[in-house]
């Protein structure tokens, strides 16, 4: 009797719980490696990007979005953590937050503790360096090939073997973390086969992601589904009907083809990683293979749309899409020949800002843009808000969810991103401050 009087007790507490859990928001969570704010939503209508514009019509495009340091893992741990790289240590690509903050309850973990079933698959964290609290489920990635071409993937193959311990510099970095990855060590930098989406994993996470939402949208509890894509990381390839989308010769090239006035060297450097792929030159790229590497880029954008596109398709199919927040973001921006640099690694807008998309059932301001200035730190907050869940006291940002109601209002007086570099020998980090109007930039000796 006294058995069964503890279960009522149990029953009695844990239903009210279980029933404001059921009715709490599901979560849609896409991250997009190395997308720039230049697509549809933000007005670049010479890229084509139907389902990311879907997303916005259907929320607000953050125009102003900062993060915290534009590179795959110290942006992806900040975001996760809801606190900045000075507090996670994550500098470089070599290190897990869990080193300086053992306890740091993520984003995913927050939303798990607080009764929702949280998977993740694709890249949410740099690879290799995942967070099993973070899910309820292990994260998956599906393997696939690098390239479409057989002789793409057998120059790629050879390039791997030939790098120092056959590739095992990147996979023991912590080793060696001053090795440098050999320039023109992998395959090329862009590549148009005509094959289908599933040959690569972009192709392959929407499937797992479709076949997910099918599984979990039978269950009681809500979701937190985070659904990383990689493309347009470099290497840019996709299927050939993606790059069919462009005609090249109408594919403008960067206007500011030089450095900003009166910054040191140091402070943009030319894109290291665009030249560790076979056939890209050292020094200023040509204006004929920009354009090359341009049209590579935006079929990315285009392929890894349409597989965000498969996973709408499949929400609003199972009747979830009323019930479902969207997010959608890139790691960080990206340079395409700006001030003669590419990829990122630096504190110049191109890298700092970088695209938000946010769509929350029933608002009323859906479709439009707002030039509030927020930064990533400042995701974990909002979300965690607008499921109505409790703040963790470690968060570093602040949720934007008044911005939603009034996309016009002030907001932030300024958003911050910072970058270590090494000079001569002497550890620098430059922090940046963006303000409505200006950005201005320090650099100062950080130790060892």
């Amino acid at each position: 009797m006294k058995s069964l009087q503890r279960l009522s007790a149990v029953l009695l507490f844990a239903l009210p719980w279980l029933a404001r859990a059921a009715d709490r928001p599901n979560i849609l969570f896409f991250a997009v490696d190395d997308l720039r704010p230049e697509f549809g939503a933000y007005g670049a209508s010479h890229v084509r990007s139907p389902n990311l514009d879907r997303i916005a019509k259907a929320g607000i495009t953050f125009n102003r979005a900062y993060c915290q340091q534009a590179v795959c893992s110290p942006t992806r741990s900040s975001l996760m953590t809801g606190t900045r790289p000075d507090t996670t240590k994550v500098w470089d690509l070599v290190t897990h937050f869990r080193a300086a903050l053992p306890k740091v309850v993520t984003l995913g973990q927050h939303f798990k503790k607080n009764g929702y079933f949280v998977q993740g698959m694709g890249k949410i964290y740099h690879g290799g360096y995942d967070d099993a609290p973070t899910w309820s489920v292990p994260w998956q990635t599906p393997k696939a090939a690098a390239y479409g071409l057989p002789e793409n993937l057998a120059l790629n193959q050879r390039q791997f073997e030939a790098e120092p311990d056959g590739g095992a510099a990147k996979k023991g970095a912590k080793k060696n973390k001053k090795k440098a990855t050999p320039r023109n060590s992998r395959g090329p930098a862009f590549e148009e086969a005509d094959v289908p989406d599933n040959t690569f994993q972009d192709g392959r996470v929407a499937e797992l992601a479709v076949s997910t939402l099918r599984e979990i949208s039978r269950e009681k509890e809500p979701f937190f589904l985070a659904v990383g894509f990689i493309k347009p990381h470099l290497p840019f390839v996709a299927p050939k009907k993606y790059w069919d989308l462009y005609d090249p010769a109408k594919i403008q090239l960067a206007p500011n083809k030089f450095r900003p006035k009166d910054a040191p060297d140091y402070a943009v450097q030319p894109g290291g990683e665009m030249r560790a792929y076979h056939g890209i030159p050292e020094g200023s790229i040509p204006d004929d293979l920009a354009r090359q590497l341009k049209h590579g880029y935006y079929a990315a954008i285009s392929y890894m749309d349409a597989q965000v596109g498969k996973v709408l398709d499949e929400l609003d199919r199972l009747g979830l899409r009323k019930n479902t927040i969207i997010v959608l973001w890139g790691d960080h921006g990206w340079k395409l020949g700006e001030h003669d640099a590419w990829c990122k690694h630096s504190n110049v807008e191109n890298d700092a800002n970088a695209p938000l998309l946010l769509a929350v059932p029933g608002m009323k301001h859906a479709g439009t843009r707002t030039n509030a200035l927020v930064e990533f730190v400042d995701i974990y907050p909002t979300l965690s808000e607008l499921a109505g869940l409790p703040l963790p006291k470690h968060l570093e940002g602040a949720s934007f969810k008044p911005v939603l109601d009034d996309p016009r209002r002030a907001w932030k007086p300024a958003a911050f991103s910072q970058y270590p570099r090494n000079q001569g020998g002497v550890n620098l980090m430059g922090y940046s401050m963006r303000t409505d109007r200006h950005r201005f930039t320090v650099w100062v000796h950080r130790g060892d």
